[in-house]
């Protein structure tokens, strides 16, 4: 029996590690042939050959990375590349802020602008966006992750709009912590700008908004993205459905 996703070509982002390599695996586990698209080359074709798909190494943050995608039709996109810098505003670096912008924001909408005609052409199409509770939800001394992820959140309105017509869809997935160097690497910094102890940041700092007290697992948004990408996915689209363990209950 053919797999649900069997003939599609999956375009993920930052799938070298975390939410990206979860989702790379679990979506060629459903038949898709996925081009996995990350700044380190090592990371990026060690999940390549794992899940027989292509390694593309590309710098989001330069415009020009879109010239190093392949040539070939792309029917799914999951943008989950991003990077984080805490820090209290008046001391952000503007050109980590506007590289944050250009990561989590433009290369969306430049990878949009290419793949969205080939979709459209072919009645077919599914973005998921990784966006954040921080989408939904502000925190302190986050300025730059936090416009991104807002500013994710209404893109991706904008594509559920223009390409509904075409068979494309485009939902939020919107985590809180999970389990990733990239929540890892944070800890110290969230120490050093709350001026607390390590230790203490995943408890107070990290858990403390949320109903459920626990780090989610990679392969908890790869599950769920999995479903938007699949035929039970198909009427879900314009929406963002936060995985916050009931944060945004407050």
């Amino acid at each position: 029996m053919a797999k649900e996703l069997t003939g599609r070509t999956a375009l993920v982002t930052g799938a070298g590690g975390g939410i990206g390599a979860a989702c790379a695996r679990r979506l060629a586990a459903d038949g898709a042939r996925v081009l996995v698209v990350d700044l380190r080359a090592e990371p990026a074709e060690k999940v390549a050959a794992e899940v027989g798909g292509t390694a593309v190494v590309a710098d989001l943050a330069d415009p020009g990375f879109v010239a190093a995608l392949p040539g070939e039709p792309v029917d799914i996109v999951v943008n989950n590349a991003g990077f984080q810098h805490v820090a209290p505003i008046e001391e952000f670096p503007p050109d980590v802020f506007a590289a944050m912008l250009r990561v989590m924001v433009e290369a969306p909408f430049l990878i949009a602008r290419r793949v969205l005609p080939g979709m459209y052409e072919r009645g077919w199409g599914r973005f998921v966006n990784i966006s954040s509770v921080h989408g939904l939800r502000a925190s302190p001394f986050k300025s730059a992750y936090t416009t991104a992820k807002h500013a994710l959140e209404g893109f991706s309105k904008v594509v559920a709009l223009e390409g509904a017509p075409h068979g494309v869809t485009s939902t939020c997935v919107c985590p809180a912590y999970v389990r990733t160097g990239l929540v890892e690497a944070q800890i110290a910094d969230q120490a050093r700008v709350h001026g607390i102890a390590p230790e203490e940041v995943v408890e107070d700092i990290m858990l403390r908004p949320a109903a459920v007290k626990r780090l989610i697992e990679p392969e908890e948004v790869a599950e769920l993205v999995a479903y938007l990408c699949g035929p039970s996915g198909s009427f879900i689209t314009g929406v963002s459905l936060p995985m916050d363990g009931g944060w945004t209950a407050h």
